[in-house]
C-alpha cells in the first residue's frame, strides 16, 4: 500500500511538472515579420505586439493574429445597369492590406468579408454611374474612381486598398451585335467623310485645271487631241469624234496665230 501511495505521489508531481512546463512554454509566441499580434488584457485591449519572440500571460491575456501582407481578393460578377440602360456582367480584383491592426480586430467583426461585401456593392454603384463606352474603354479611370471609393470607406478598418482592376466586361449576344453594327456604321461614316474630302480637293484642282486652260485659245484643242490618243490606243477599233469647228478656228486663223505670235515674241 506504501509504495502505491508513492506512485501516486510520483505521478501527480510529474503531472504538475508537465503541466507547468506547458505553462511556461505557451507563455512564449513567435510572430513572423509580417504577422502582429493584438494584445487584450481581460478582454480590454492592451497594445499591439511583435514580430519576434513576445510573451502573453494564458487565461490573463489573450491574443489575435493579424497577417499584414497584399490580399488579393476576387470580387464575383456582379450585375450593372449603366447610365444608358445597358445590363452588363463585370467582374474586378482588388490588392489590399492592413495597416493598423487594433482597427481590423475591434472596429470590424470580420475585415477580409467586410471588406469583399464593400467590393461588391462599391464595383455597383460606381459602374452605375458611368456609360457603357466608358466602362469599355477608360477602365483606368474607373479602376482609379473604385480604388478611392473603398480605400477611404475602409480607412475606419484599418485597411488600405492600394488597387482595384476591373477584369471582364461581358455583353449579351444583342449588346454584342448592336456594338458591332455601330463600329460599322461609324467606319461608313468616316470613308464617306474622307471621300467627300477627295472629291472637294480633286473640285478644286479642276477649277484651277479651268483656268489655266482658259488663258491659252489652243490648250483645250490639244487636251482634246490628247483625249483622242489615249482612247484610240486602248482598242483596237475605228471612233468617231465631232470637231467642234471653233476650236479649229483658232488653230488655222492667221489673226489669231499672229496674235500667239506677237505674245510669245514679247515674252
Amino acid at each position: 500500500m506504501r509504495g502505491f501511495i508513492l506512485d501516486s505521489n510520483m505521478l501527480i508531481t510529474a503531472s504538475l511538472i508537465i503541466f507547468v512546463l506547458a505553462l511556461i512554454i505557451s507563455v512564449f509566441r513567435v510572430l513572423r515579420e509580417y504577422e502582429r499580434g493584438v494584445i487584450f488584457f481581460l478582454g480590454r485591449f492592451q497594445e499591439v505586439k511583435g514580430p519576434g519572440l513576445i510573451i502573453v500571460i494564458p487565461v490573463i491575456q489573450q491574443m489575435v493574429r493579424v497577417d499584414l501582407r497584399t490580399v488579393v481578393m476576387d470580387v464575383p460578377s456582379q450585375d450593372v445597369i449603366s447610365r444608358d440602360n445597358v445590363s452588363v456582367r463585370v467582374n474586378a480584383v482588388i490588392y489590399f492590406r492592413v495597416i493598423d491592426s487594433q482597427k481590423a480586430i475591434i472596429n470590424v467583426e470580420d475585415f477580409l468579408q467586410a471588406t469583399s461585401q464593400l467590393a461588391q456593392t462599391t464595383l455597383r454603384s460606381v459602374l452605375g454611374q458611368h456609360e457603357l463606352d466608358e466602362m469599355l474603354a477608360n477602365r483606368e479611370m474607373l479602376n482609379s474612381d473604385i480604388q478611392g471609393v473603398l480605400d477611404t470607406r475602409t480607412d475606419g478598418w484599418g485597411i488600405k486598398v492600394s488597387n482595384v482592376e476591373i477584369k471582364h466586361v461581358d455583353l449579351n449576344e444583342t449588346m454584342i451585335r448592336a456594338i458591332a453594327r455601330q463600329a460599322e456604321a461609324e467606319r461608313t461614316r468616316r470613308a464617306k467623310v474622307i471621300h467627300a474630302s477627295g472629291e472637294l480637293e480633286a473640285s478644286g484642282k479642276l477649277v484651277e485645271a479651268a483656268s489655266k486652260l482658259a488663258t491659252e485659245p489652243n490648250a483645250i484643242l490639244l487636251r482634246y487631241l490628247q483625249t483622242l490618243t489615249e482612247i484610240a490606243g486602248e482598242k483596237n477599233s475605228t471612233i468617231l469624234f465631232p470637231m467642234p469647228t471653233d476650236l479649229l478656228s483658232g488653230l488655222f486663223n492667221p489673226q489669231v496665230q499672229a496674235s500667239n505670235k506677237k505674245r510669245s515674241d514679247d515674252g
